[in-house]
């Protein structure tokens, strides 16, 4: 059994597409198996109304594929359902549209223009106008966990005092502290994204996925068989090796 995982998508539709090539040249090859996208499909890049319509439409066509929520999507949600929700994970002094979340290249993408630079109000209202009831209803729905075979998948990390059947959404969408320090099994692999680094990476216990799409870098697409993880290139499988406990 295989299961393929894409990493942090933020509005990098182009990469998006791409990466569903590599898998499709895989499942040429290996076989039909699910696609699992592990949240962040928004934020910072220039086209996340395309990655959510493109998301939405293919499931609602049959896709075998899972989309996850990241904290990048709920803060989007919360944004649209309520100017003055502020996600619990984000720090006091930041709101949705600062420059350092990257709400305003999405809100562009909906053709909301320049929303970091206006009253948050007027910008609110827009977006609201703009965005349509679909993509609301599509990211309000997304779970924010998934398990197959060896494999939990979740954006951002879990909580190892809760078993897995008990995480909550906070954790599974923001978590670092108390989860990237772990060098000791969860039971599964936990396949996640969320924090930012070069190349996808197995540690052994869990593989990071986010490779950097929002800043430049690749979105990384893998296959999981088992607990062996490969990167898929235009050249085919890459094995990533899992570092060995106690090597970062």
């Amino acid at each position: 059994m295989h299961t393929y995982a894409i990493g942090d998508i933020h509005g990098q539709f182009d990469l998006l597409r791409a990466a569903h090539e590599r898998i499709a040249r895989d499942q040429a090859e290996h076989g039909a198996a699910p696609v699992v996208h592990v949240g962040d499909l928004v934020d910072r890049g220039p086209d996340s109304a395309g990655v959510i319509e493109y998301l939405r439409s293919g499931i609602a066509g049959g896709k075998d594929w899972i989309v996850l929520k990241g904290n990048h999507d709920r803060m989007f949600s919360g944004f649209l359902d309520d100017p003055k929700w502020h996600d619990p994970g984000l720090r006091g002094e930041l709101s949705y549209l600062h420059p350092k979340i990257g709400g305003g290249p999405t809100l562009a993408s909906y053709g909301v223009a320049n929303a970091a630079d206006r009253p948050y109000t007027a910008v609110h209202a827009e977006a609201v106008a703009a965005v349509p009831q679909a993509h609301r209803d599509f990211l309000a729905s997304r779970p924010a966990s998934f398990q197959r075979g060896q494999c939990f998948f979740c954006h951002a990390g879990v909580r190892p005092s809760n078993p897995l059947s008990a995480q909550n959404e906070q954790d599974l969408c923001w978590i670092r502290k108390g989860f990237l320090d772990v060098k000791e099994s969860f039971g599964p692999l936990i396949v996640h994204g969320h924090t930012a680094i070069d190349h996808a990476t197995h540690y052994g216990n869990r593989v990071n996925l986010d490779s950097s799409a929002a800043y430049g870098g690749p979105l990384s697409a893998v296959v999981i068989e088992g607990r062996e993880v490969f990167l898929l290139t235009d050249e085919g499988r890459k094995p990533i090796p899992a570092e060995a406990p106690g090597t970062t």
